[in-house]
């Protein structure tokens, strides 16, 4: 299949954590062209973290886009210049205060590649304590729960976590367990 090209971008709007921007795309097939949006945005991380019996550190924030308290694992924005990991070690002590021993990687998703340019990295985070209470940001609002590892899939079913990209760390992790056994 051929890629497709970008003639032009004519808009561009920066809300500092996003850019919005307008293309106008060639079809390569019949040479028709097309205007697309396209959401830049940096890279995002997300960790599951387990203490050493087993608790999966989670947290409960207020989220804007539905209007509703969700059910998460720690996570954030990668800053330019940055490894992946360490924002995700960074994202997980500033939301929760727990440190862990050893971070594996579970691999990487693209959010919505239909209109999003940025990945989703998923790692998992083994041996955590917590070192503070966390310094979450101004902007951010945040409770630290612990659920047994073994009580995800149903919290999953019951809609209790419901983030796609958090879904996705939980998949990634169930196929690198699988891959281990």
């Amino acid at each position: 299949m051929d890629e497709w090209k970008t003639v032009s971008t004519d808009r561009q709007l920066d809300f500092n954590i996003l850019k919005i921007r307008e293309d106008q795309v060639s079809n390569l097939r019949d040479g028709s062209i097309h205007r697309r949006v396209v959401i830049d945005a940096p890279d995002w991380v997300n960790i599951i973290p387990l203490t050493f019996d087993d608790q999966v550190v989670m947290i409960r924030q207020f989220r804007f886009g539905i209007a509703a308290t969700t059910l998460e694992v720690p996570g954030g924005m990668v800053e330019p210049g940055e490894d992946p990991q360490t924002a995700a070690l960074r994202e997980l002590e500033e939301e929760t205060g727990f440190r862990a021993d050893r971070v594996i990687a579970l691999g990487i998703c693209h959010p919505n590649p239909a209109i999003q340019s940025n990945r989703c990295h998923s790692f998992l985070a083994l041996g955590c304590r917590r070192i503070h209470q966390g310094t979450p940001d101004k902007g951010e609002d945040i409770q630290v729960e612990l659920h047994p590892k073994s009580s995800i899939p149903t919290l999953i079913q019951k809609e209790e976590i419901t983030h796609a990209l958090v879904l996705v760390a939980f998949l990634l992790l169930e196929l690198s367990e699988r891959r281990n056994r």
